[in-house]
């Protein structure tokens, strides 16, 4: 079997180029929508103390050797989420981020271990606000691209209609009628059997040992993210306190949380919060997000007691994290998103 051709052979560059060429333009195009609206854009760094403190998020780890020869760990960003709070505690108001992330044990048609990620964020803004800016993104990369429709894997989108606005609870109700809030108490503490008997009512598979948050997940892997953002887009909203761990909870319901995020043609393109900005809950949170990680992985990241320090003074805000290179993908009609990035990591 022949070796397929690098990307830098010049006749795969030449059928490349123009998809690059809509990337640029679609990069350009958001700096000049963020620029209209008095954004600064920040350029974090992407050596932290700690890579991001999700329970199943992978970092890439490194050592930083200082001049008197000692050494400790750092690791590349999965996020510039840290940075850009410390930045709003500092006192800036509307920032965002357009670069490079990085994360491990990921790669295939949606994934890639080096990506491009769209952070913003604005003191005073809701997340209802935010819904507004990507659907707008949308449209944006739409133009741009020259593209009438998105669309992935036989799914289709129409980027210039509203987007559907659906709540979590209402989407295992209609996709796979389970009554998600009945599993959550007042206080957003989970009931692992009252779903799991719920999964096994809806004929979904179950191992002795899921625990809540793998039940909900596979609810939404196999039943409602494959629906989503078919015909026009979806904001998915509300999701369960337990899986919003950098997210405050919803005035409305205690049980859920101010978070949503975008599908499009079932692929998940944006993710969105209404900060934490309680401290003392954060740090919990992300005890408990290690405990689970440790339970699956067998290691733990490091919590950034610096993030810690400088959301105990961070004004309520409202942040976004947004795949860049999945939304060019859809916009240029590509199969992967290593279609749309300039100079891939090769794998073995």
């Amino acid at each position: 079997m022949t070796a397929a051709s690098p990307w830098w052979t010049p006749h795969i560059h030449a059928d490349r180029r123009p998809r690059l060429m809509a990337r640029n333009a679609i990069a350009a195009a958001l700096r000049g929508w963020f620029a209209q609206r008095d954004f600064v854009e920040v350029t974090t760094s992407g050596l932290q103390v700690s890579p991001g403190n999700e329970a199943h998020l992978a970092a890439f780890a490194t050592e930083a050797i200082e001049p008197d020869a000692s050494r400790r760990q750092l690791y590349l960003h999965t996020s510039p989420e840290f940075a850009c709070k410390k930045l709003l505690a500092a006192g800036e108001e509307r920032i965002f981020s357009l670069g490079p992330v990085w994360r491990n044990r990921e790669r295939g048609p949606l994934h890639h271990p080096e990506f491009t990620m769209l952070e913003w964020y604005c003191v005073g803004d809701t997340v209802e606000r935010l819904m507004d800016d990507c659907a707008e993104f949308l449209a944006l990369a739409a133009d741009k691209a020259g593209a009438k429709s998105f669309r992935f894997r036989g799914r289709e989108a129409d980027p210039f209609a509203e987007p559907e606005r659906l709540s979590v609870a209402e989407a295992f109700l209609r996709h796979a009628g389970i009554d998600l809030l009945a599993t959550l108490s007042a206080d957003g503490s989970t009931d692992r059997d009252a779903l799991h008997e719920a999964l096994v009512r809806a004929g979904l598979r179950t191992a002795p040992d899921d625990n809540w948050a793998d039940l909900f997940s596979r609810v939404m892997v196999e039943k409602i993210e494959p629906v989503l953002g078919q015909g026009r887009a979806t904001i998915l909203y509300g999701y369960p306190i337990s899986e919003a761990a950098l997210a405050r909870p919803s005035a409305e319901d205690p049980r859920v949380a101010e978070r949503f995020e975008l599908y499009c043609c079932g692929v998940e393109l944006a993710n969105a919060f209404g900060e934490l900005t309680d401290a003392a809950e954060q740090r919990r949170r992300f005890a408990a997000e290690m405990d689970e990680k440790e339970r699956v992985y067998g290691e733990r990241y490091p919590l950034d007691e610096d993030f810690l320090a400088a959301l105990a003074i961070m004004p309520q805000a409202s942040g976004s994290a947004l795949g860049f290179d999945r939304l060019v993908m859809l916009a240029t009609g590509a199969a992967r998103v290593d279609e749309v990035i300039w100079a891939p990591v090769a794998s073995h």
